[in-house]
């Protein structure tokens, strides 16, 4: 048995398989995309906190993602040793927004459809998708829920208090009363009419109030 011999298996051949330029191309392309899908994140993101990492990723995921599937689409045992590897991977990392998983989808198909050869689709997928999000994701489609929490030393005040919310929310609901010895404390969500919120300030100037604070909620509280 010769050292040819010894290396001449199926893996040498598939090597011939290979075209670099299909390769470039696809990764190319998988890195456009994944730049446009980072650049909307950026653009749409409206969470707490924005995180780098995660906008990197995106980018990332398209890459990776692109060059398994190449791999897998050129041997079909390749792919179901791949199919086997992959299912013992376990992630852990946590999702903070339900639109990051959105963005995570949207990488990861963008890298199996230009993976599969597919360019053109991907291409026009991901505008069609980028386009609809940029439009929607900072779309002010109703008012932002608030909870107001109000501390009244007597049922005068806390009927005082009650009015100037009515005159300045579009809609508000009760969701907490607490009664002791040192008064009432009530829990309200509401939703203003307009983005001022000054109408806290003539609440806490109301004789009987001794604490007033407005809190919003998107995703996650925030004073």
């Amino acid at each position: 048995m010769t050292f040819h011999d010894i290396f001449k298996s199926s893996f040498l051949e598939s090597v011939t398989e290979f075209s670099a330029i299909d390769t470039v191309i696809g990764m190319l392309f998988a890195v456009i995309v994944g730049l446009f899908i980072f650049m909307v994140y950026k653009k749409t993101f409206s969470g707490v906190m924005y995180s780098t990492g995660f906008a990197m990723t995106l980018i990332g995921l398209s890459l990776v993602t692109t060059l398994v599937i190449m791999a897998v689409t050129s041997n079909v045992v390749l792919s179901l040793g791949m199919v086997g590897a992959l299912s013992i991977v376990r992630f852990r990392a946590a999702i903070k927004e339900p639109m990051e998983i959105v963005y995570l989808f949207w990488a990861i198909a963008g890298g199996i459809v230009i993976g599969a050869g597919m360019i053109p689709l991907a291409v026009i997928g991901s505008v069609i998708i980028g386009v609809i999000l940029i439009l929607f994701a900072n779309r002010k489609l109703h008012d932002n829920p608030y909870i107001l929490i109000l501390n009244c030393q007597d049922e005068e005040a806390e009927e005082a208090a009650m009015q100037l919310v009515k005159e300045a929310a579009g809609r508000m609901v009760v969701k907490a009363k607490t009664v002791n010895t040192a008064g009432i404390e009530l829990t309200v969500e509401l939703r203003i009419k307009e983005a001022s919120t000054a109408f806290v300030n003539r609440i806490c100037e109301i004789k009987g109030i001794s604490d007033a604070s407005l809190v919003s909620y998107n995703g996650e509280y925030m004073s």
